[in-house]
C-alpha cells in the first residue's frame, strides 16, 4: 500500500547521493560549436531516460586466465589484413578505374583501426595513412556500434567511412589468432589487375636494353675498402728536359676500385703554374700502348654472333671464354713499393716514402717491414734565427712578445689543460697555504703574521695579513693575487721572466715578493697532504729523496745518530720528542730543509688533531649569514629535496657543496668545508640537520666574538705542521732510514 503524500512521506531522490556534477554536452571542434556529448550521462553520472550508453571496450576478450585489462593483455598485438579498394577515374583517358592496395591494422588493445596504403614510386597519388587510428562505426543502420574483432575475415567486403574495402589475405599471426578464437578463416583471394599499372610495367620493360648482361660484383671490395687510400710521396725524374729538376708528387691509390690519382706539390716561388692534378683518378696501365685505343675498341663483353628471327626477334650469344677480349695490365697495390718505379704514361715516377696508414697496410697484408725512405733532395736549410727585441715596459712580457710573432697579434694563450686539472673541484681547493713572517730588523714587522697562498691553477700568489690586537698594524690584504717574478732578473731583456712556481714554496724557504723577504714557517694540513700525495712534483715532500739523503751519511755518523736517539729515550718507550730529532736532523751535513724534516716527522709520528667545536662553527656561520641578510633557507630545502631522488633525506657531500655554491652561500670555504665534514656520515649528509644548524632565523645561535670570526674568515687553519707533530717513533725511523735496529741495551757501544 502506498504511503499518503504527506510531509515526511515523500521520497527524496538525492538521499545518499554524493555526486551532482553535470556532464558537458557542447564543445568546439575546429572552431565550430557543436554537440559532442550526446552519449554522456546526466547529473551525477546517471543515465537519462531512454539513453543507451555505447560500450567503451572490446567485446573480446576480458582476459582468459588473468584479471588484467585488455590494454595490458594485448599491448602491441595487431592484426594485419591485406585489402584493396576500387577508385573511379572519370577524367583520365588511359584508365577508367584504379585498384589501390592497402593494409588494414586492427589493434586488439582498444579495437582501433588504421588503414595504410604503401607508397609506390612515381604514382602521383598522395599515399600513406588513409584512415588514422581510431574506432570506426559500423555502416547504417548500425551506426551506434563499432567494428570489433569478429567483423574481420578474408574474402569479404568492409565499408569504412563510405569506402568499400575487399580483404584478400592476412599474415600468419592474424590467421592463428582468429583460428584459436573459433573463427573460420576463408581462403585468400587474388587482387584484380590494375590496367594502368600493367601499362606502366610494359612501358618500363620496353625502355630497358636487350643487350646481354654480365655481372661484375665489386660490392665486397667497396664494403671492405671504402674511404681507404694509400699515400706515397714520390718524385718525377725529369732529367731529359732542358730544366733538370725534380718534381715532387703525391700518389693516391684508392683501394675501393684500384684507381690512382697523382697530385703535384709546387713549392712557393717556383715559377710554375699550379694545376689541380698531375694525373686524374683512373686505372693506370703498366705498359703504355703504342696507339691509344679508340672508344668502343675495349669492351667488357664479347659477342660471338647475332641471330635474327622473325618470330623471336634478335638474340645475342655472349662469349664466356672472352676470346676476343683485349687484356691490359693495370697497376695494383702489390706493384707499389718504396724505391720502385711507376710508368705514368711515359713519365718515370719513383716512390720515395709513404704515410703511416700505408705502412700498416703493407705490414698487415704483405708482411713488409722495410720502409726506409729515399733521400732525393737536400735537407732544407735551417731557418735563420729570429731575434726577439727586448721588453719595452708596456703591458706584460707575454703580450708584448705576441706583437713580434705575427702581423695580427693575438692575446697570450693560457694553459687551459692545467687550469682544468688544477682548478678547485668540490672540497679540493688546489690552493697551498703557508704561514710566513717578514725578515726585517724592525721589531714591529718581525711580529706580523702573513698567510701566503699559492693557486695551482694559474701559478698566482696572494698574501694576507692576519689582524692582531694592539699591534698598531692594520691587517688584511697585503698582496693582490697575481704572478710574482723571481728577484734578480733584468727588466728589459729578450727572454721571458721567470715566475715563482709551486716547487719554490716549502717550509723554511725564503721568498722575495716585491722586494720584501718572507720566511715560510709552517703550512696547513691540506698543503702537506697535497705535496705528499704528489711527491713526484714536489721533491721536498718525496720520502724517497729524503731517505736517500740520510743514507748518504757515513756509517760513523749513522751510529752516532742511533746512539743519540737511544739515549734520548731513557724509559724505552720507543718515542722521543719531535724537537729533539728536529735539531739533530737540521745539524747534519745532508742539506735537509725544514720542510723535509717536517715530512719525516709526519711520517713517523702519531699526530694529534685539534678538534674545533661544532657549536662555535655554526655560530660563526650564522654570524656570516646574518650580516649578509641571507634568508633563502626554504628554497635551499626545496633544492635539496629535488636532488633527493630516493627521498632518504640524505645527499652526498659534493651535491650539497654544489647547491650551497649555487645559492651563493656567504660563508668562507674553510668554514663550509669544516661544517660539511662534521655533518658527514661517510659520504652522505642529513641536509635537514645541516639547514637547521645554519638557519639563524629559526634556530639562532649565541653571539660570537670578533676573534672567533677571524679564525675562519682567513680560510686557513695551520694545524697540520709543527704543532701537530708531538712524538717520533725513532725505532721505525732508524729501520727505514738506515736499516738499523734500535736496541736500548746497546747504549754503551
Amino acid at each position: 500500500m502506498a504511503l499518503p503524500f504527506l510531509p515526511g512521506n515523500s521520497p527524496n531522490e538525492r538521499l545518499g547521493k554524493e555526486r551532482f556534477h553535470k556532464s558537458q554536452h557542447f564543445n568546439y571542434s575546429s572552431g565550430v560549436p557543436m554537440l559532442v556529448g550526446s552519449e554522456k550521462p546526466g547529473i551525477g553520472g546517471e543515465h537519462l531516460v531512454g539513453q543507451e550508453i555505447k560500450p567503451k571496450y572490446s567485446v573480446y576478450p576480458i582476459g582468459s586466465g588473468t584479471g588484467l585489462p585488455p590494454w595490458v593483455t594485448f599491448d602491441k598485438q595487431v592484426l594485419c589484413f591485406d585489402a584493396y579498394f576500387q577508385e573511379t577515374v572519370p577524367e583520365a583517358q588511359s584508365e577508367t578505374y584504379r585498384i589501390r592496395k592497402c593494409k588494414i591494422y586492427f589493434f586488439l588493445e582498444d579495437d582501433t583501426i588504421q588503414v595504410v596504403e604503401p607508397e609506390y614510386k612515381n604514382s602521383g597519388i598522395p599515399q600513406g595513412t588513409l584512415i588514422r587510428r581510431h574506432r570506426i562505426p559500423l555502416p547504417p543502420p548500425n551506426e551506434g556500434q563499432f567494428y570489433n574483432l569478429f567483423h574481420f575475415n578474408i574474402n569479404q567486403q568492409m565499408k569504412l567511412h563510405s569506402r568499400t574495402f575487399t580483404v584478400t589475405d592476412c599474415d600468419s599471426f592474424t590467421r592463428n589468432f582468429l583460428t584459436k578464437l573459433g573463427v573460420h578463416v576463408n581462403n585468400p583471394t587474388t587482387v584484380p589487375e590494375d590496367p594502368y599499372s600493367s601499362l606502366r610495367e610494359q612501358l618500363k620493360k620496353s625502355m630497358q636494353p636487350l643487350r646481354p648482361y654480365e655481372r661484375h660484383d665489386t660490392l665486397k671490395q667497396f664494403l671492405d675498402h671504402d674511404r681507404k687510400v694509400l699515400r706515397f710521396y714520390c718524385f718525377w725524374d725529369d732529367s731529359q728536359s732542358i730544366y733538370v729538376d725534380l718534381r715532387e708528387l703525391i700518389l693516391h691509390y684508392f683501394l675501393v676500385d684500384d684507381t690512382i690519382e697523382i697530385r703535384e706539390v709546387i713549392p712557393p716561388n717556383s715559377g710554375r703554374d699550379k694545376v689541380n692534378k698531375f694525373l686524374r683518378r683512373c686505372r693506370l696501365p703498366k705498359h703504355v700502348p703504342a696507339k691509344v685505343k679508340q672508344p668502343g675498341e675495349i669492351t667488357d663483353r664479347t659477342v660471338l654472333n647475332v641471330l635474327t628471327s622473325s618470330t623471336m626477334g634478335n638474340r645475342y650469344i655472349l662469349d664466356s671464354l672472352k676470346t676476343g677480349a683485349v687484356h691490359e695490365e693495370f697497376y695494383k697495390d702489390c706493384d707499389l713499393i718504396i724505391g720502385g718505379e711507376v710508368n705514368v704514361w711515359g713519365r718515370r715516377v719513383i716512390l720515395a716514402d709513404c704515410d703511416d696508414f700505408t705502412k700498416h697496410y703493407y705490414r698487415a697484408k704483405y708482411g713488409i717491414e722495410d720502409f726506409t725512405p729515399l733521400q732525393y733532395k737536400a735537407p732544407p736549410a735551417p731557418k735563420p734565427p729570429r731575434p726577439v727585441p727586448p721588453y719595452n715596459g708596456f703591458g706584460s712580457e707575454e703580450d708584448s712578445l705576441s706583437f713580434c710573432q705575427r702581423l695580427l697579434p693575438k692575446p697570450p694563450r693560457k694553459d687551459f689543460q692545467k687550469f682544468m686539472a688544477k682548478d678547485r673541484y668540490g672540497l679540493d681547493s688546489k690552493v697551498l697555504n703557508f704561514q710566513a713572517k717578514m725578515i726585517t730588523a724592525d721589531p714591529v714587522d718581525r711580529e706580523r703574521v702573513f698567510i701566503i697562498s699559492f693557486y695551482l691553477s694559474n701559478d698566482t700568489i696572494s698574501v694576507f695579513e692576519r689582524p692582531q690586537k694592539n699591534s698598531g698594524v692594520l691587517g688584511g690584504k697585503f698582496l693582490e693575487r697575481g704572478r710574482v717574478k723571481k728577484p734578480g732578473q733584468e727588466l728589459f731583456k729578450s727572454q721571458l721572466s721567470q715566475y715563482f712556481t709551486a716547487q719554490d714554496l716549502y717550509v723554511g724557504a725564503t721568498l722575495c715578493l716585491n722586494s720584501i723577504n718572507f720566511q715560510l714557517l709552517d703550512a696547513d694540513e691540506y698543503t702537506f697532504k697535497y705535496m705528499e700525495q704528489h711527491a713526484e712534483e714536489f721533491p721536498r715532500a718525496n720520502m724517497g729523496i729524503i731517505i736517500s739523503k740520510l743514507r748518504s751519511l757515513p756509517e760513523e755518523k749513522q751510529c752516532e745518530i742511533r746512539k743519540f736517539l737511544t739515549l734520548s729515550d731513557p724509559s724505552n718507550t720507543g718515542f722521543i720528542p719531535f724537537e729533539s730529532i728536529r735539531s739533530l736532523l737540521l745539524g747534519l751535513d745532508c742539506n735537509l730543509s725544514e720542510h723535509e724534516v717536517l715530512v719525516l716527522g709526519r711520517c713517523f709520528s702519531e699526530r694529534e688533531q685539534t678538534q674545533v667545536d661544532v657549536g662555535l662553527m655554526l655560530a660563526v656561520a650564522q654570524d656570516f649569514l646574518k650580516k649578509k641578510a641571507f634568508e633563502e633557507f626554504p628554497k635551499m630545502a626545496r633544492a635539496f629535496a629535488d636532488h633527493d631522488r630516493h627521498k632518504t633525506q640524505r645527499l652526498s657531500t659534493k651535491a650539497i657543496w654544489t647547491i650551497c655554491k649555487a645559492f651563493h652561500l656567504p660563508v668562507p670555504n674553510s668554514l663550509l668545508e669544516g661544517l660539511l665534514s662534521k655533518f658527514a656520515d661517510g659520504d652522505e649528509i642529513d641536509y635537514y640537520a645541516f639547514l637547521a644548524g645554519i638557519n639563524w632565523l629559526e634556530h639562532p645561535a649565541p653571539p660570537v666574538m670578533p676573534e672567533d670570526t677571524l679564525k675562519f674568515e682567513v680560510d686557513v687553519g695551520f694545524d697540520g705542521g709543527r704543532a701537530a707533530v708531538k712524538n717520533i717513533n725513532y725505532s721505525a725511523f732508524l729501520q727505514d732510514a738506515f736499516s738499523l735496529p734500535s736496541n736500548s741495551s746497546d747504549t754503551s757501544a
